[in-house]
């Protein structure tokens, strides 16, 4: 039976157009013309959907809209009731969205932005009251999704591969936080490989490690002649991905002023090239991850609030290794296996007492740091099972090296030379990664970056 959308719109014109729009794409609709109708409507009938305007008369604060959508919430507290604004009256959207909303659209709206708020709502609604009760098994999921490269059976990891492969097949924003190292790439691209898009172009941009003057070249791209150094045409990230995923990773890490451009393009799913004038549409799906805390970073006004509802649609947190040390065995023989493999060696296996200094050890930098660890012991180890001592050798070893780095006279080298060998010394260690070499030095990653381009530093 296809979905019923009750359209509620003081101006006839508004709910025929939308009326007309969602039937000819095979939806039922209903309308009314005040909260009133629209609250007998909701008592009388059952509605899979609310399309809502914010005003019902001359005023413009929205606050009709607001009450209407507190109404809507007691009578039906998980029907998804998406809101229409202005661009301007954002923050009044973002109101509607703390109160309940499942999305906003903002006028002038496009066909296009209609369908598709509409369809991710409902199949957000549909994933989130499917829950099942009893928490499937993960041999149950992978009869239905493939999940080669995760493994796990933990419960709560289990948890999260079942909402992996639900969220799957919808086109709803993703938003993956857990700690540095606990998988959130390998889940995006899990999302990628159970979705219908899975054939279609999936696009990874770190968005910590993009300059805020570069950052509408590298997501727009730019046509010949933009800028100075601009010798031809080139195709940003959006571009790329169309038809596909986009993958942006370290979303926590984006400056202000390239939030406001990202929102834009989320929001009205078109952009332009620097220095074009000509819009182009883009369709994506996206899927973001980050490691930091969004809504602390909200409070401190470092993140907008309207884009972290923009991308959290569907969150998914990833438990720390920590939390799920059940798994630690099925890992490390997993990464055994896959490092053994790289380097020829012959089959390795881990005794009784290695797997259980694995399964005490703390591991802040989770499942990366565990992978680290093993691939170093492989390459020490002489033996075919791998002990205790092993580990523990490659981990002392790790900290010598580290201790081996001696301070220099004062006077054989300047400040500036000091500060650029220990950057290229993380940069080393951390064999280019961004988050963990900035984590040694103690800085941020963005200060990090800023220190890369002062001492004319590339990855």
């Amino acid at each position: 039976m296809n979905p019923t959308v009750l359209i509620v719109d003081d101006d006839p014109g508004v709910t025929t157009s939308l009326a007309l729009l969602l039937k000819q794409s095979g939806y039922n609709t209903r309308s009314a013309e005040s909260p009133e109708i629209a609250v007998q409507t909701l008592e009388a009938e059952k509605i899979d959907l609310v399309l809502q305007d914010m005003n019902f008369s001359r005023g413009t604060t929205g606050e009709e809209g607001l009450n209407l959508l507190k109404k809507i919430k007691e009578i039906h507290p998980f029907l998804p009731v998406i809101l229409i604004t202005a661009w301007g009256s954002v923050p009044l959207a973002v109101k509607g969205i703390r109160a309940g909303a499942a999305d906003f659209i903002t006028k002038p709206w496009t066909h296009e932005q209609i369908l598709h708020a509409v369809k991710n709502s409902l199949e957000i609604a549909r994933v989130k009251s499917s829950t099942p009760a009893t928490l499937a098994k993960r041999l149950d999921l992978e009869k239905e999704y493939d999940f080669s490269g995760l493994i796990g059976e933990h419960p709560d990891f289990v948890k999260v591969l079942d909402i992996v492969g639900r969220v799957s097949a919808t086109e709803a924003p993703v938003l993956i936080t857990g700690e540095s190292g606990t998988g959130k790439e390998l889940i995006a691209e899990a999302i990628c490989k159970n979705s219908e898009r899975k054939n279609q172009p999936f696009v990874k941009v770190n968005l910590g490690g993009i300059p805020s003057q570069l950052f509408e070249s590298e997501m727009f791209g730019h046509v010949r002649g933009a800028f100075t150094d601009a010798k031809q045409e080139r195709i940003g990230r959006f571009e790329a991905a169309d038809k596909g995923t986009l993958f942006l990773d370290e979303i926590g890490d984006l400056e202000l002023s390239s939030q406001v451009k990202l929102l834009r393009v989320l929001q009205d799913r078109t952009f332009e090239k620097v220095g074009s004038s000509k819009p182009r549409t883009v369709n994506v799906r996206i899927i973001s991850a980050t490691n930091r805390n969004l809504p602390a970073l909200i409070d401190e006004n470092q993140f907008r609030e309207d884009l972290f509802y923009r991308l959290n649609l569907i969150t998914i947190q990833l438990p720390p290794l920590r939390e799920r040390r059940s798994d630690i065995p099925l890992l490390a023989q997993y990464f055994l296996d896959s490092i053994s493999e790289r380097y020829g060696h012959e089959s390795l296996s881990m005794d009784s007492d290695a797997v259980a200094w694995l399964k005490r050890h703390p591991w802040p930098g989770n499942i990366r740091q565990m992978r680290q660890t093993i691939e170093r012991t492989v390459l020490l180890s002489t033996n075919a099972a791998i002990s205790r001592h092993d580990l523990e050798q490659a981990v002392e070893m790790q900290l010598e090296d580290k201790s081996r780095r001696s301070f220099p006279e004062p006077g054989t080298v300047t400040l500036m030379e000091m500060e650029r060998k220990m950057v290229l010394d993380a940069l080393e260690r951390f064999s280019g990664h961004i988050t963990n070499a900035a984590e040694a030095l103690g800085i941020s990653r963005s200060a990090l970056y800023r220190k890369m381009e002062k001492h004319g530093i590339s990855l």
